[in-house]
This record gives C-alpha cells, structure tokens and sequence, in this order.
C-alpha cells in the first residue's frame, strides 16, 4: 500500500521539504505549458539564486509569460489589456532572468521545447535547448538525472474523499511516475493545487498518494496562462479550407494552436453547415479541381486524437463534430469500424455478434459480464450467479446460445447505448480564458469524453497498437512547418544557423504514424511566403540547411495556394507540384535551381493557371466570404475590444514597415502630407497624448495615417 502523502499549507514549506530531501544538486522536472506550479517554483528558484551552495537544473519546455511589449508603444499597448487578460498570473522568475541572460550561475534551465521564436540570440535557452521527440521526454528527463518532479493539479473534495487531476498534464508525468517506479529510483513527488485548474476526469484523475507532498497553500491557486485568439488571416483561412477538405467523415484528427488551428475549426463548420458554400469557396481556390476531395457533412462525426488539445477542438465538439466516439477494446472498436455494432445504441444484435466473434463466451463468465458492464451493454444491476444472469426478478441462464436466455437479457437486462467512449484524447491543453472556463463548467457527461493521458499513448502506435490502429482510422494528422525544400522535406524547428526556433515536438511521431497506418495522411501547412527583416522569403526552397522531417517521409503539403500530394511520387512530379502551390513571384528562380541540379526537364514550363498564385488574387477570392462572415477575423471570438483591435492593426503596419526602410520612408512622406489626428484615447494608451519629441510627434503622425 502507497504511504500517505505529506500535506503541507505552505509554499516556502514545501521549498524546506525539497531542500532537506535532497542532498545534492536538485533536478527539477516540471511540465510543459500551463502545468507548472509557478508560485512553488518561484519560490525554489529564489532559494538557489540566493544560496550558491545549491545547484538547480530545471528540464522542462514552453514556459511562457505575460505578454511584454519590445517597444514602449507596444508595452504601452499591451499594459492595460495583460491586466486584464491575464491578472493574478505569477510569471516564472527563471523565466524573467533567462530572457535577460541573467539567470545565476548555480542555476540552469535545459527545455526541449521553446515558446516559437522567443530566444533567437539567447545563448543560455540555444546552449540548454535539448533536441528530443516528445515520446522521449520522460526517458531523458531520466537521463537529465531529474530527482523531484512538480506538477499544477486540480482538486475535487476533500479529507478522506480528496481526488488530484493532472489536468492538462498527464503528458509525461504518467509515464514518468512509472520509469522510476520500475527502477526504483528515487523520485520526490509534489503536486501543487490550482484550484484554477480544470478537474479532468478519465486518465487525468489519481489519487493524492501517486504523490509524496502535496501543497494546499490557496497562494497557488491563480489564473491559467490564455493568450488571447488571434486574428485569422486570408491566407491561414485559405489554408485552412484546403485541409478541411482532405479530413474523411468518421475519420481521426489532429491540429494545433493558433490562427490555424482556429482556421481549420472554421472551415470543418462551414463545411458541416454551409455545404454548398464550402464547395463554392473551395472552386474558386482550386484551379485544378475538386477530385478528390471531401465536401460532405460530418454524417458520423471524427474524433480527435492530439497531443495539444486546442479551443479549435472544443469549438469543433460543441457543433457537434467531435462526436465519433472510441472504445478501449479492440475487439468492440473493429466491431463498430466494420459497422457490425452500432456506436450509440444497444440492441440484441449487439450481444449476437460479440458471441459470433467469440468476445463473450457461451455461459458468460464473469470476465463477460464485466466486459458487457462496462461497456453498459448489460445494466449494471445484472448478477451472474450459480443458477446464471439475474436482475430484479428476472432469472435465465447464462447461456446466450440458448433462445429463451437470449430473449429475457434482450428484453429486460440489455442497455440503452453504448458507455464509456470517448471522443477527444489529448496530452496537455493550453487557450484562451473562456476555454478554461467552458472546460470548469462543462456537464460530467461530456467532459466524461475527454481522455487528458499520456503522449506515449497518444503520439505513437507502440504499446496496444492493435487498439490504437482500429481507434485512428482515417486519420489526418496536420502540422505546421517553417519551410519545405522542394524534394519534400520539412523545416519546423530551426534555422540553418543551428538556433532553434520552438522544437520538434510530437512532430515526427505524428508523422511517423501518418506512414504507418494504412489509411492516414501527413498534412503539411505553412504560408508559401514568410516577411522580416530580410525581407519578402519564399517558404518554399530549393534546399535548407536544417531539416525536421526528411523527404522520404513527405507525404501532403499545404500551402494557401493548394495542396501538393507528394506521396509516392517521383521527384520530378513533386518539385512540379509544390511549383504549383508555391508564390508565383518565385516560382521561376525554384525551377532554374531544379533544372540546374538536373531534377526537372530542360523544356519544363510552370502552368499559366499557377501563376495566379499571389496574395491579392487570394484576398480578392475570399473577401466576399469574409466579409459576409462566414470566415470572420476571429470565428470564435476575441478578448480585445474594437478600439483595441484598430490599434493593434496599426501597430502592425508600423512594426512591418520598421523591418523595411523604403516602404518605413513612404509611410513618413505621405503622414506629413496627409495630416489626420487619432483619437485622443488611443494616443493616451499609447503613451503620445504629451508627444514632445520629434521621434514622438513623428510616431503620433504616423499611428493616426495607419488607423
């Protein structure tokens, strides 16, 4: 029996407990995203920065922070809205001292996984940045020498009756709690209750003694990091409508955070409820056709299977997509794959065909009867005795081959539908506030659908495989890249230069399944162009100098100009089709590197009709939808206010033309000439209602002509 865990109603407490446990250096495992128990590790952290005698080795990724602005405009901006976004949120100090690249050097922080973009340049975040599959991060936690792993839980009850949920965190600490076991290693075990924390049921839900100190301090209990939605943009939108078309009704899905995440939800609901129009959109988008395609209704509903569990999911399970619900028991799954048994009702056929298959036997055992239980195709208050099955009065053999046994279970001991389903599985879950809140308060008979649990289940098919490949039929798996070279392969993680960007992530898992399940695809999406300081790029290159995904694994690509299925083709068919869904400003410079290397005829010529590929073209085919809103800026919604919206596009403009002298110079010219006032609000926000310098004065001219 587990040894009851140590109850502690004080953070600086638990920091003792951790300081007299552990003699040596302390590792720390903490999760990714939203499951870090901030105050706790804030707390330690101060203890080790003020104590050099102590050595700390945090190994964990993404760990985020409030928004803080690069510029005193957009911190200026940004101040009144973080306070109100994210409130009592308690940034992660280590956090604060690494971005400055001042962390202490008794302390070191190693993440596998980089919030995108943030530490270019950082020599501590590119210098500790470990390179790993996500389906590998327990096991190098363990190589790491992690020694106490902390973790935000959520809490239902109390005393006696006192539940934890890992919440958005089974991912790795599951299987982490496991490894050690196994090993006997020592391991101290800290949970830290956040009572902002969704209590996810199913694989989500242990008991308090999985853990050796559990922190009750309500000093821990604070909002949950949710970045605002963002705007959806033509071409995220035009993306996304490529990739609802290549999802097959009753299949499996997979997407992820951000616009596009939120673009592809869009699309799957016009899909499902503006048929006619969703095929209207796509004709204008497709030169080539809609062959192959999928345009219909979700008839039977997909179900979602995705480390990241997204707003973009849970918008998709409220309309009533998310809906096909899977079952952890292969033989059952195959059953209702192959249409044998129905997936939401009980009936007589149901119990013919388990014994046809030999799934029950002839008498039940008791085995059976479980089996029938749980899966609620029996009612819970049927008895299998000596004499056979019994409820109420009800008495018959446990013999189903016999026909009158048959006819009394089917008439008064069989279910209604189906238990114990599920419709969503995911590994960690990071939105907007209102996500969190629909998650608190949705009823336990749906949240009862989603399984929060390990990504060692999620992201790859070893270890009941045979249940993970009748459960993942038809599934399409999309992820986002950087770049694609022109052979196929994908750029996601970092630059040539060896800085890394955010990480791999479960990226090659899921691609590696999209290969390994017979009825799967890869869905690669990246814009076909991407804008900095060097200006105008294609996302779409001869060769790169850093590859995620090696070609022989390409499989679909998409970009807002079309999908390029790559599957099987030869390597002059797929330079010609990625040709035609790449920028058509830089279509001709890919094909003279491809004739050069010999990889395309010398009499090739790029398609008249793929030469249209340009973003005015495409904004003039989806402004009327757009417009209309049935693809609206922000399809599920927006915490910034309407004022707040007009400056940040004007923010925008200003910081893409700062990354472009010329067109930074035209923007100047023509606001000294076109003098316009903004509103005088927006200039307090700002910070330029008192404007006296002449950088402030210009900057104030130059919001004004870009509002």
């Amino acid at each position: 029996m587990a040894n009851a865990p140590l109850f502690v109603d004080h953070i600086e407490a638990a920091v003792d407990h951790v300081l007299d446990t552990v003699a040596g250096d302390i590792v720390l495992g903490i999760p990714l995203g939203i499951g870090k128990p901030n105050p706790f590790v804030n707390a330690l952290y101060r203890r080790i920065k003020g104590n050099p005698a102590r050595r700390l080795r945090i190994v964990t990724a993404l760990s985020l922070e409030r928004p803080v602005g690069k510029t005193e405009l957009e911190q200026n901006f940004l101040g009144p809205l973080v306070e109100r976004v994210f409130k009592d949120y308690p940034d992660l100090e280590y956090v604060k001292d690494l971005r400055a690249q001042a962390l202490p050097p008794n302390v070191e922080v190693r993440e596998f996984f980089m919030k995108t973009g943030d530490y270019l340049g950082n020599p501590a975040a590119q210098q500790g940045y470990i390179s790993t599959n996500y389906t590998f991060v327990a096991r190098d936690m363990d190589v790491q020498g992690m020694n106490v792993i902390a973790q935000a839980v959520g809490a239902r009850g109390e005393g006696p009756t006192l539940r934890l949920s890992l919440s958005s965190n089974p991912d790795i600490v599951l299987e982490v709690l496991e490894r050690y076991a196994k090993q006997g290693k020592p391991l101290l075990k800290i949970a830290v209750i956040n009572k902002q924390m969704p209590f996810m049921p199913n694989g989500a839900e242990v008991s308090p003694a999985i853990y050796d100190l559990v922190v009750t301090d309500p000093a821990a209990t604070h909002t949950l990091f949710g970045p605002p939605n963002n705007k959806v943009s033509t071409a995220e939108y035009a993306i996304g409508l490529h990739a609802a078309s290549l999802v097959t009704d009753g299949g499996t899905l997979q997407i992820g955070i951000g616009a596009l995440g939120d673009a592809i939800a869009q699309a799957l609901i016009v899909r499902d409820r503006h048929g006619e129009d969703f095929r209207r959109i796509l004709e204008s988008l497709t030169p080539d056709g809609l062959e192959g395609r999928e345009l219909g209704r979700f008839d039977q509903g997909l179900y979602g299977c995705s480390e990241m569990f997204v707003n973009g999911f849970l918008r998709l399970i409220e309309a009533g997509i998310i809906r096909r619900e899977v079952f952890d028991d292969v033989e059952l799954q195959q059953l209702i794959n192959d249409g044998r048994i129905p997936a939401e009702s009980v009936t007589p056929e149901t119990l013919r065909v388990l014994l046809e298959r030999g799934r029950i036997h002839a008498p039940l055992t008791a085995d059976d009867l479980a089996f029938l239980q749980r899966f609620g195709i029996l009612r819970a208050e049927v008895t299998l005795g000596a004499e056979g099955l019994a409820l109420g009065t009800q008495r018959c053999s446990a013999d189903l081959r016999d026909a009158a046994a048959f006819e009394l279970v089917s008439r008064y001991m069989l279910g209604t539908r189906l238990v114990g389903g599920k419709f969503m599985t995911g590994g960690f879950f990071i939105g907007p506030q209102d996500f969190y809140e629909r998650l608190r308060t949705m009823p336990a008979q749906d949240l009862a659908k989603i399984d929060m649990t390990s990504v060692a289940f999620i992201n790859q098919l070893y270890g009941q495989g045979n249940l993970k490949r009748a459960q993942r039929r038809r599934a399409r798996f999309m992820n986002t890249a950087m770049m694609v070279t022109a052979l196929g392969a994908a750029v996601s993680d970092a630059l040539d230069s060896g800085q890394v960007v955010s990480g791999v992530g479960g990226q090659y898992n899921f691609v590696a399944m999209a290969h390994a399940l017979p009825d799967a695809r890869l869905v690669m999406m990246l814009r076909a162009t991407h804008d900095n300081q060097a200006g105008l790029r294609s996302s779409i290159v001869w060769s790169y100098g850093n590859i995620t995904i090696p070609r022989h694994l390409r499989d679909i690509v998409v970009t807002e100009y079309g999908v390029a299925d790559l599957r099987g083709q030869p390597d002059r068919e797929v330079i010609q089709r990625l040709v035609a869904v790449t920028d058509a400003r830089f279509q001709d410079e890919l094909v003279r590197q491809a004739k050069a290397n010999g990889k395309l005829p010398a009499d090739y010529e790029v398609p008249a009709r793929y030469r249209q590929n340009l973003p005015q073209v495409l904004e003039d085919k989806l402004r009327p939808w757009m417009q209309s809103g049935l693809l609206p800026d922000f399809p599920f919604g927006t915490e910034l206010t309407e004022d707040e919206l007009h400056i940040v596009r004007a923010l925008k403009k200003l910081k893409h033309a700062s990354h472009h002298p010329a067109e930074l110079v035209s923007m100047a010219v023509r606001s000294l000439w076109d003098a316009k006032e903004a509103p005088a609000a927006y200039l307090e926000r700002l910070g330029l209602a008192e404007a006296r310098s002449l950088k402030d004065l210009l900057m104030r001219r130059l919001l004004a002509n870009n509002l």
